[in-house]
């Protein structure tokens, strides 16, 4: 009972549309009941709760929160039993790029068209504030589930985010600006800077939804190849794209001697391995049949998207 091609959106504009359209849905749900997560307790310092909800709340197509609350639904669970996880998988993506925007790490001015946390906070506000979101991602979750469903979340986010995951990944990033372009690190690097992170947000939401072991593996696998495929395609973003559509700089990657798939491989042989992924995200899917249409339709967006 797989989900085949033949029973799938064709036309890549098609699946761009609908799966932007859903996107767009779901973070009109989301945004409120995350805002208020978010929200500053008594006594919290008012410029750290401002820097922290300036990168929270930032426009976004909110992907990974999407991510988790569809996993939760494929096996059996509902929008608030996946709340409390995405929006803890969210503050731990803000975090991320407000660390990855700083003059230490890509030095970037602006974020999605606005100008970047330290821009607007300083430097030493927009560190705390990174930190913050970040122990607020882990508050979240043990607000949010009994101690059992929180323990096995917390050890899942800690994986993905920590020297496992998206934060090793950065370092390996770091280390290989240095270093002549090569397939197998680049790999390295997109398997825990970015998919890390995106096979989280499938398992937080299986284990929220109450899944078993072979759901968590396989929701985990489709993101894990999500995640390349979504890397894959920043990378020639960053090469073919502009400014404009990207809405923050562009060519920064060669200019960095950073380590991508284009520098690798070139273009071509890039479109090719992100479709591969895209291919084996949607293999990972075949147990769920229909009902995954729409996680589907993102993996393909994953490569189709302009910025």
């Amino acid at each position: 009972m797989g989900f085949g091609r033949s029973a799938t959106v064709t036309s890549a504009s098609t699946t761009c549309e609908g799966i932007v359209q859903r996107l767009d849905a779901f973070g009109r749900r989301f945004e409120p009941a995350f805002s208020r997560l978010v929200a500053a307790p008594a006594g919290a310092p008012p410029q750290l709760a401002e820097a922290m909800r300036y990168s929270a709340l930032a426009p976004g197509k909110r992907v990974r929160p999407y991510l988790v609350v569809r996993s939760c639904e494929l096996v059996g669970g509902a929008f608030d039993d996946a709340l409390p996880a995405a929006a803890a998988l969210e503050c731990v993506h803000a975090f991320s790029l407000v660390h990855d925007d700083l003059p230490a790490m890509d030095d970037d001015d602006l974020r999605r068209g606005r100008p970047t946390n330290h821009k607007v906070y300083g430097e030493a506000l927009a560190i705390l504030a990174g930190d913050a979101l970040l122990a607020l991602a882990f508050e979240l979750l043990a607000r949010g589930y009994d101690s059992a469903r929180a323990g096995r979340m917390t050890l899942e986010l800690a994986r993905g985010t920590g020297w496992e995951g998206m934060i090793g990944g950065q370092v390996a990033d770091i280390e290989g600006e240095t270093q002549a372009p090569n397939l197998e690190r680049v790999r390295y690097i997109h398997e825990r800077k970015t998919a890390a992170l995106i096979a989280t947000a499938c398992r937080l939401g299986a284990v929220a939804g109450g899944g078993d072991e072979p759901a968590v593996e396989q929701l985990g696998c489709y993101g894990r190849h999500v995640g390349l495929a979504f890397q894959i395609a920043d990378d020639l973003l960053d090469v073919t794209s502009t400014a404009e559509d990207m809405g923050k700089a562009v060519g920064k990657d060669a200019q960095a001697g950073k380590q991508t798939y284009p520098a690798c491989v070139g273009i071509p042989e890039s479109r090719r391995a992100g479709l591969a992924a895209v291919e084996a995200a949607e293999a990972a899917l075949a147990c769920f049949g229909q009902p995954a249409h729409d996680l589907v339709e993102l993996a393909r967006f994953c490569m189709d998207r302009k910025h």
